[in-house]
């Protein structure tokens, strides 16, 4: 801990004194959880309603119709289709190198065989330079959180390093419906069971109105974001 972290603390505690609250003592008035299971019909219409809020592309699809769906979104062998939203965009940079961390299921790549994908790992990661070279990733998630349309990734082998899916243009996220909660207190439980890991909280792609309130996209993060929701 640096010298003015220290300082900083110690000064709190001197201010708050005898009164500081253990953590039993903090008052935790807050809603821990929604009315709805996750999963729910009601959860995932939520879900979908705020990421296409945010400009993110919403498909949802069965398992069986998944390798299709990333096929016809990141240009692989076409007409394997099964559930994709009719009129849905296709991702940016199709064709071009795809980048997927270890632990993605094989089975989800089997229609992109005429497709340049690549495996980044922590102990062979690919460069900066390289990444910048690939047009999409395709990840998992951890958990998704309906009231604010926000996907949690927190580094796991099917989802990777974090500079996969910041640095790409282009991130096809795939969410089971069960990793879908109501409320943030649910998330944080979840990912409370590991605090260790790194954390990436995703609320459609990335953007900013910094400027003139005119919408930029794709400045800090992936300018595309399909969210894959799989039942």
């Amino acid at each position: 801990m640096s010298d003015a972290r220290s300082e900083i603390l110690s000064r709190v505690r001197d201010a708050l004194g005898a009164a500081a609250p253990t953590p039993a003592r903090i008052p935790r008035a807050y809603r821990p959880a929604g009315e709805h299971a996750a999963g729910s019909d009601e959860v995932l219409d939520l879900l979908v309603d705020r990421l296409e809020d945010y400009r993110a592309h919403v498909h949802r699809v069965t398992a069986a119709g998944l390798p299709g769906l990333l096929a016809d979104l990141l240009g692989g062998t076409p007409g394997r289709v099964s559930g994709r939203v009719p009129g849905a965009a296709p991702a940016r940079g199709a064709r071009s190198a795809v980048v997927v961390p270890p632990g993605l299921d094989p089975a989800w790549l089997a229609g992109l065989a005429d497709v340049d994908v690549r495996a980044d790992t922590r102990d062979a990661p690919l460069a900066a330079t390289e990444l910048d070279e690939v047009g999409a990733v395709v990840t998992a998630a951890r958990v998704a959180v309906a009231e604010t349309g926000t996907i949690v990734l927190d580094g796991e082998p099917d989802q990777g390093r974090r500079a996969i899916s910041l640095v790409p243009d282009v991130h096809v996220c795939v969410v089971r419906t069960s990793q879908v909660v109501q409320t943030v207190p649910e998330a944080v439980r979840l990912l409370d069971a590991h605090p260790e890991r790194p954390l990436t909280w995703i609320s459609g792609p990335s953007a900013t109105s910094d400027i003139e309130l005119d919408r930029v996209e794709g400045v800090h993060g992936p300018r595309t974001l399909h969210v894959v929701l799989v039942r």
